[in-house]
């Protein structure tokens, strides 16, 4: 069983996400402020946390480097862009909104606690009906194949590497550049564009979502 840990002053929001986690299947244990959280850890580490990030004691600002290797969703009433993406580059793999519905939040939670690659068969990796096939440089869906060019394959082999993640622009450019010299910072935005448009026709829909200023990630299904 998947254990969650909420970290969250609020004893409304708190109860109200302990009873629906519960209610799917997870442990839930809860955290009610930034001290309590580190403590906890030391207890053992949990699969994914719910942080929120005003906190009496250390802030969720405070706590979040120290969170390192476990998945965090960050539940906040921050709605900046500053702070989002200041939270995203520091190590969180999401960010909601406070007020946030609950089944979208569910639905991110089951996305973070898959495990840190997709699933494998035989070196494949699926993502939905999307499935990627290194030995073979073949991208299907259902069972359909989608061509894609060279750059394109690249990019979304290494998105489905990191399915709970936001891919940076500059980790793209990076990575993908390195095999691929036509994927530039000027071209990114073409071949991204490219890409996603290949899929929704293959039929895979729209599964690929831009973080403003940041980003690229695989979209909560």
């Amino acid at each position: 069983m998947k254990h969650i840990l909420i970290v969250d002053d609020d004893i409304h929001i708190g109860n109200l996400l302990q009873e629906a986690l519960e209610a799917e299947g997870y442990r839930a244990s809860r955290a009610y402020s930034g001290t309590e959280a580190v403590l906890a850890l030391d207890r053992g580490r949990p699969d994914l946390i719910l942080l929120d990030l005003m906190l009496p004691g250390l802030s969720g600002e405070e706590v979040l480097p120290r969170l390192a290797g476990v998945p965090v969703i960050v539940v906040s009433a921050k709605a900046d862009i500053d702070s989002k993406t200041a939270l995203l580059l520091g190590g969180a793999a999401d960010y909601v909104t406070k007020p946030f519905v609950l089944r979208e939040l569910l639905a991110r939670v089951a996305v973070r606690l898959r495990e840190e690659h997709p699933a494998h068969q035989g070196g494949a990796m699926a993502f939905g009906p999307l499935r990627l096939e290194p030995d073979a440089r073949c991208v299907s869906v259902d069972g359909a194949e989608a061509r894609l060019t060279r750059t394109e394959y690249a990019i979304l082999k290494l998105l489905l590497e990191n399915p709970s993640q936001v891919v940076t622009k500059s980790r793209l450019l990076d990575e993908v550049g390195q095999d691929t010299p036509d994927c530039t910072e000027s071209s990114l935005k073409t071949h991204m564009s490219n890409l996603r448009r290949k899929l929704r026709e293959a039929g895979a829909g729209d599964c690929i979502e831009s973080v403003w200023g940041i980003g690229f990630k695989m979209r909560a299904e």
